[in-house]
């Protein structure tokens, strides 16, 4: 798996609104291209062909990194390992992505008076100060025990043995690296924590467009059960509860970041939508009915199954168990509101994923199942 960036999932959306409803040049850096293939190919067939180029570079080692971003106004730092299945099997990636790799960008942008806008994680929040409370106190309902706040909400997480927290503790450190680049050298930054952002291009399908050992994040690998009619797993007993927000909403907050910045510099702020919250067996569940509706094709007799933890993400896994995003300092700063309710960005996503994955994956099966 490698770092993604302009190419990845956020980022081919970001470029496609950039191309389509802003006069802005682009230059896409990433390892890949094939999410944003349709912005830059054919030649000078749309009308924003001279306004995006593609650098296919990996930021880790790449002596172009500095002079790119001097010739940008607004660097916009996507690059990160950002799958849960890799946290606790490979730590020493995550970390050095998510830190180490970050770094020059920081250290780019701050030296050359650029702007950044900085992509962490929602992660930093790690669990709620709620999750610690005996399990029958009435203070568990209490929204102060676990909507997280930018300005105020401490970052919990587990002991050092829990590698799942690299990740997150990765994502900290460069956060805090960055507000003090701006306290101290007077960068001009923005940090965007997102809660988890589904849609179209999402992650990858294991065996068709990307590993066949890989598991991507919820969503994905729960397309990739419905996509082969296996019963969705369900880690633990799918009881973490999560909120869910449309890429489509969330790049708009992107794009009043990118508009204002006036208004975003020196901010942190929560991308969510506080009213889609699920927990993940009811996304299972829901996926399941709106897989039903979009493919045509009968519910399983045994829909869903559970697995512990460990099975399915290797030892060292933990988790944090709500996530939803106080809307204040965003609501306030940018004025942006998400729109788009759960069923509606699951129709949308899963109507992609059948279009896009349908044939491929029965046509994987029939061939593995030629030769077994």
């Amino acid at each position: 798996m490698h770092d993604r960036a302009a190419g990845g999932f956020i980022g081919s959306h970001l470029c496609e609104k950039l191309m389509s409803e802003t006069p802005h040049k682009v230059l896409a850096l990433d390892v890949y291209n094939d999410k944003i293939k349709h912005l830059l190919e054919p030649e000078n067939a749309h009308p924003w062909s001279d306004r995006i180029q593609f650098h296919r570079l990996n930021i880790k080692q790449d002596s172009r990194l500095e002079g790119l971003i001097k010739m940008a106004d607004l660097t916009i730092n996507l690059a990160a390992i950002c799958t849960p299945a890799d946290y606790n099997t490979r730590p020493l990636d995550t970390i050095y992505s998510n830190f180490i790799d970050a770094l020059p960008v920081v250290k780019y942008c701050s030296e050359n008076n650029k702007r950044l806008i900085h992509f962490s994680t929602c992660e930093v929040y790690g669990k709620t100060i709620g999750s610690y409370l005996p399990k029958d106190s009435p203070l568990r309902q209490d929204p102060a025990y676990y909507v997280l706040k930018e300005d105020e909400s401490p970052c919990i997480f587990g002991s050092i043995e829990k590698q799942r927290w690299s990740y997150a503790c990765a994502k900290q450190l460069i956060e805090r690296l960055i507000y003090a680049e701006g306290a101290e050298n007077g960068l001009e930054f923005t940090i965007v924590r997102p809660f988890n952002w589904i849609g179209p291009r999402m992650d990858f399908i294991p065996g068709i467009d990307g590993p066949s050992e890989g598991v991507p994040r919820v969503l994905a690998c729960f397309s990739n059960n419905l996509l082969r009619r296996e019963p969705l797993k369900l880690v633990d007993g799918g009881q973490s509860q999560r909120t869910f927000v449309y890429i489509k909403d969330a790049i708009e907050a992107v794009m009043l970041m990118i508009e204002n910045p006036a208004r975003a510099n020196s901010h942190i702020f929560n991308v969510g939508n506080p009213n889609n919250e699920v927990t993940v067996r009811q996304l299972g569940e829901m996926m399941t009915e709106v897989y039903v509706k979009v493919s045509g094709e009968p519910k399983l007799e045994t829909p869903t199954i559970d697995v512990s933890s460990q099975e399915f993400y290797g030892v060292g896994y933990d988790d944090s168990d709500k996530r939803i995003p106080d809307m204040t300092i965003i609501n306030k700063q940018l004025g942006w509101n998400p729109k788009t309710s759960l069923w509606d960005l699951l129709e949308s996503t899963l109507t992609y994923q059948h279009r896009t994955y349908a044939e491929a994956v029965k046509k994987a099966i029939s061939q593995a199942s030629a030769t077994s």
